[in-house]
């Protein structure tokens, strides 16, 4: 194929410019500028010029590169011969600062050029390198945007405007779930985890929306509110501005066998002088949470990630819950769907909480009385007398002759513990070691949505909301590495190999990189 060559970059020394950076720092170092700084100061004064050292070390690489490009032949995905061969210029914002990429560029017309050593090296679209892109999403993923920018200003060679962060962030959480269904693929019968109980768990949390990104029915409510005073909410007044997210976690751990006894000891908080041994840690917890997935679609990847961890279905399974009707329906349907034997465990916690409502009907708050009150009926539930308890405070409202209003609560207990008996069965439960208590499921909501999201004044679009969820979880579950690399790897399928043909980026280049890996989700 006939070709014009394109002009060669010829730089005798790439890095001579670094080199000459590096002299000038140890210059500077022992000269009287430096005389009387505290070392604080001269830390300082490092960390900026040792940050532009970087940054020439860096354009010296790339320009070694640009320097040992030669021509090759290119064919695009139409199977059009690029034979048009033009030296091409492009800038990089990276983590050391500004740099300018040099490459050759074959084109043919009414086509953009092809950049052969842009596949090589995988850069991406835009201007933020991979790894100034990682950086944005790590922190966008722990603190505000605002924070975000700041952040990468201050540490970094590069400035990266708050829209753009936000952009970058949904970009980088783009293959969130193709990391899973690969992962899932490749450990599929393979996978088998210590711990002989697999629990999986859910919750739900609100997030503060922007009201375009409600629910339908939740922003119909809030459309449709009349408000009492304008600078405020009046009692009974409900913003209607939240976005239910579900948040699911499924985890191995070993079993930890107690006794009612124990249990009601450690809750009542009762010194103990025996020895016990140490609480089994859990192990290899994945958590999600998300604003667009339905409860339906959360639990059924949660079940799938317990089914890849229990091929065999050797483990005992178990899902500790609150007590919210749709979990329960969902878990019972799904349990049915997979021939799980699954064992649903009512969270005691949420049970105490019920406790201590209905009991106040009976004594004043903070008495003794009161507390005596809760921690018997308690004890009674922990040995699975629940239906019991419900028809004895049922008797005692109705022998005291509580007004409707009073004996609300008690009602609404009693009611919760007979509608839920087949949950309570915690002497069962404890012989058999499994954990009755939510803490798990409840700290992931706390940390994996409430930290972030309920941010003082923040709103949420739904679509920054989900990207940013999908990155804290990644970083809960030290997933996060691994799905970098697979994300840099489905950037250069589709920056670069989609747009060669049989997806090969040629080779015009003496020491060519290998090739990422990426196992497509679709491939078998």
């Amino acid at each position: 194929m006939s070709a014009q060559a394109a002009p060669r970059v010829t730089v005798a020394d790439p890095f001579a410019p670094a080199r000459e950076e590096f002299e000038e720092m140890l210059a500077h170092l022992g000269s009287e500028a430096t005389e009387g700084m505290s070392h604080s100061d001269v830390e300082r004064d490092l960390g900026q010029r040792g940050q532009e050292l970087l940054r020439k070390l860096y354009q010296g690489w790339l320009d070694e590169q640009a320097e040992a490009e030669t021509e090759t032949d290119v064919v695009d995905a139409d199977g059009t011969e690029r034979s048009l061969n033009r030296a091409h210029e492009r800038a990089l914002k990276t983590v050391f600062g500004p740099v300018r990429v040099k490459r050759g560029g074959y084109g043919t017309e009414g086509k953009a050029s092809l950049h052969p050593l842009d596949g090589q090296l995988n850069l991406p679209e835009e201007m933020y390198s991979h790894e100034l892109r990682r950086r944005a999403a790590e922190e966008a993923s722990k603190s505000s945007f605002d924070e975000t920018v700041t952040t990468i200003k201050q540490y970094t060679g590069a400035a990266i405007p708050k829209r753009q962060v936000e952009e970058l962030v949904q970009r980088a959480a783009q293959d969130f779930d193709a990391f899973y269904e690969v992962r899932r693929r490749e450990a599929s019968g393979v996978r088998e985890e210590p711990g002989s109980l697999l629990v999986l768990t859910v919750d739900a949390k609100g997030v503060a929306m922007l009201k375009e990104d409600l629910r339908p029915a939740t922003r119909k409510k809030a459309e449709q509110q009349g408000r009492k005073l304008t600078t405020r909410l009046t009692k009974g007044e409900k913003p209607h501005r939240k976005r239910m997210a579900t948040i699911t976690a499924v985890y191995t751990v070993a079993p930890y066998v107690r006794t009612p006894e124990q249990v009601f000891a450690d809750l009542a908080r009762q010194p103990s002088a025996e020895e016990r041994p140490p609480r089994p840690r859990p192990e290899a917890k994945r958590v999600a949470a998300s604003l667009v997935q339905t409860p339906e679609q959360m639990l059924e990847e949660a079940f799938q990630e317990g089914m890849d961890r229990d091929p065999r279905r050797q483990k005992t399974w178990a899902a500790v819950v609150d007590g919210n009707d749709t979990q329960l329906r969902l878990l019972k349907k799904l349990a049915n769907k997979h021939n799980i034997e699954l064992t649903i465990v009512l969270d005691i916690i949420h049970v105490l909480d019920y406790l201590w409502k209905a009991g106040r009907a009976f004594h004043a708050e903070a008495s003794q009385e009161l507390e005596h009150w809760v921690l018997e009926r308690l004890q009674r539930i922990l040995q699975g007398d629940a239906g019991q308890v419900a028809g004895g405070m049922r008797r005692g409202a109705t022998k005291r002759q509580l007004p409707d209003k009073d004996r609300k609560p008690v009602d609404t207990c009693a009611d919760y513990l007979l509608d839920h008996k087949r949950y309570l069965a915690y002497d069962q439960y404890l012989a058999a070691g499994l954990p009755i208590g939510s803490g798990v499921i409840e700290g992931t909501a706390r940390h994996l949505v409430g930290d972030r999201m309920g941010l003082t004044g923040a709103r949420w679009r739904l679509t920054s909301g989900e990207a940013v969820l999908r990155l804290r979880a990644l970083r809960t579950s030290q997933d996060f590495d691994d799905y970098w690399h697979f994300h840099e790897a489905c950037e250069h399928e589709r920056n670069h190999r989609a747009r060669y043909k049989d997806g090969e980026v040629p080779s015009n280049h003496p020491h060519t990189p290998p090739e990422l890996g990426l196992v497509k989700a679709d491939e078998e």
